[in-house]
């Protein structure tokens, strides 16, 4: 199995403040507050995460799934 990246650099889509952030390995984050303007991120329709949205790396749980579908 590929290994599970949980450091990722998310982008305020409000501000485009970036900050490099510590991802949860088992859990989907929904809301995230921007450490710059203050807004709460919720995940883009069709998203599982707010990393998934608005971050240069998927959420660990979304790695996981799709090493898993490219293993079968």
């Amino acid at each position: 199995m590929k290994n599970v990246v949980i450091k990722s650099i998310i982008k305020c889509p409000n501000c485009s403040f970036v900050k490099e952030e510590e991802m949860p390995l088992y859990v989907c984050v929904h809301f995230y507050e921007c450490k710059s303007c203050k807004k709460i991120l919720k995940p883009k329709e069709g998203e599982c995460c707010v990393f998934c949205s608005y971050s240069s790396v998927k959420c660990p749980p979304k790695q996981i799934e799709e090493n898993n579908y490219k293993q079968i």
